[in-house]
């Protein structure tokens, strides 16, 4: 009897899984059996690995071949399992010597001519594979995600060439390093002529890590500003940037290294491709812009209950979801910025509106109360006068690096004095690090019961009078950056209020 059990990575999500690919071989009719709950990909890879072992110089046993990818009860798709299978069954049949084998995974899909071919998630897969002690050999890329990462990852071109090295114990072969900057230039805040108020919210959005609404007629810049939302805001940490680059590599796409992602889907987006789906399910754009923002630009023309889906993850930053035989939790801590117009054509409050106040009273019913109680702050944009324009194009404007030295100092403040954000501060905490004085406390009540807020707008309300001050640098919370917070708080969607 003869048993090779080889180590791999299964993707649940952007996760990824360990595998045991159990290689049995025995006497008896010429069969070769998977199990452990295999997709009918997986299955074809009997083909695959029969003929790239034959093409690559080996001899395909002619006994009965059982393998076992266990645990039985995770769900496995794709080819990424060739590599381990074909390895298992070179073991088991004494044609690879097991010691050869090593402390490591192996990940890849086979060739018919032996050669190996890209699978996704590996970043994922070598930081698992490191947690557990071992190192991973995949297939080689021109830009390698794994080799982001710290954990040591060797790759590999054919089942030949890394067979040869096993067996006569050469160094394996380490990925190369992979890009790690982007050199796109970023949108920048100068370009923006006047909207001075719209330029001071989106930096106190991104000091304090708020929810941002824009609203106005169109061309008013709601778009320009959103897209300048991500180039003020601080690079991001090794770790975030290897929960970024796990989230794209588990699906096979890129994303430039140490930047920010910034998401824009169309509002015609379906339910899954925004919030993520399918089966087994994919990350949606709240996931790809984890770490980032998420711009939702016309936001009342997405179905309503579309954007009722965005509730959970912008509290809990988080998704989970669920479909037969699969529960998935994708990451979603993202900046949600939105854009909307007025009523249905974008100039309701001007001579030219051609809109009826039914028709703008449904167009804005489609933001829900509950929706719009996530926007810390909410601004309304006015177009800018033909003079402004002018000496903006001719004067000096305030340059996103400016800025973005702004935000650092009073994100640094916020890290130091809490450990975390404004924005993800409780009412408990909030109440300890940053209390407010009684008088401010009667002039909040007092607003809340005139306006029928709740609570939680009150605690919305204080988390940004909070970053108000930690923007200017103030020891505490004074009356004017309370004052600026229930400005922003109370900018109705609507002229007529």
């Amino acid at each position: 009897m003869a048993v090779a059990t080889i180590f791999t990575r299964a993707m649940r999500g952007i996760t990824a899984e360990s595998v045991s690919v159990e290689v049995h071989l025995s006497n008896g009719l010429p069969n070769f059996c998977l199990v452990g709950l295999p997709e009918l990909a997986v299955k074809e890879s009997r083909e695959r690995v029969r003929s790239a072992l034959k093409n690559s110089g080996f001899e395909f046993p002619i006994k009965r071949i059982t393998v076992n990818l266990a645990p039985a009860d995770l769900p496995k798709q794709g080819g990424r399992y060739d590599l381990a299978i074909a390895l298992g069954i070179l073991a088991a049949s004494q044609q690879l010597p097991p010691h050869a084998i090593g402390d490591r995974e192996y990940l890849g899909e086979l060739a018919l001519d032996g050669s190996l071919r890209v699978v996704h998630g590996t970043l994922a897969a070598a930081m698992a594979a490191s947690a557990s002690g071992r190192t991973l050999v995949c297939p080689s890329q021109e830009h390698e995600p794994a080799a982001l990462s710290d954990n040591q990852v060797f790759h590999a071109s054919s089942l030949r060439s890394l067979c040869d090295q096993l067996a006569l114990q050469h160094p394996l072969t380490p990925c190369p390093n992979a890009e790690t900057a982007s050199t796109d230039v970023q949108p920048d805040l100068r370009d923006v002529i006047g909207q001075k108020e719209a330029k001071y919210g989106l930096a106190l959005a991104a000091a304090g890590r708020h929810h941002l609404l824009f609203h106005g007629i169109p061309g008013a810049g709601k778009s320009m500003l959103a897209k300048r939302l991500a180039p003020l805001l601080p690079a991001c940490t090794l770790t975030e940037s290897l929960e970024i680059q796990s989230v794209y590599s588990a699906v096979g796409k890129t994303h430039p290294f140490g930047t920010r992602p910034f998401r824009a889907p169309h509002h015609s987006a379906s339910a899954a491709a925004l919030i993520g789906g399918g089966n087994p399910p994919q990350p949606g754009e709240i996931t790809f812009a984890h770490g980032g923002v998420l711009f939702l630009d016309e936001l009342a023309e997405f179905p309503r209950h579309i954007l009722d889906h965005l509730r959970e993850p912008l509290e809990n930053r988080q998704i989970h979801i669920s479909r037969s035989g699969h529960r998935v939790n994708f990451p979603a801590s993202f900046q949600l910025i939105g854009a909307t117009n007025p009523c249905p054509c974008g100039y309701f409050g001007t001579a030219s509106c051609r809109c009826s106040q039914a028709q703008v009273d449904r167009y804005q019913s489609r933001l829900s109360g509950p929706l719009l109680d996530r926007f810390d702050l909410m601004i309304e944009l006015k177009p800018v006068a033909m003079t402004e324009w002018i000496n903006g194009k001719n004067g000096s404007q305030t340059s996103s690096d400016e800025t973005r030295g702004q935000v650092a100092k009073a994100r640094a403040r916020q890290l130091e004095r809490q450990g975390c954000f404004n924005s993800d501060l409780s009412s408990s905490q909030l109440a300890e690090v940053a209390p407010l004085s009684l008088s401010l406390k009667q002039q909040l009540a007092k607003i809340c019961e005139q306006r029928g807020w709740s609570m939680r707008a009150w605690d919305r309300i204080h988390r940004l009078a909070l970053t108000i001050a930690d923007f200017h640098a103030s020891e505490g919370i004074e009356l004017n950056h309370l004052m600026q917070a229930i400005h922003f708080r109370s900018a109705s969607l609507s002229p007529k209020d």
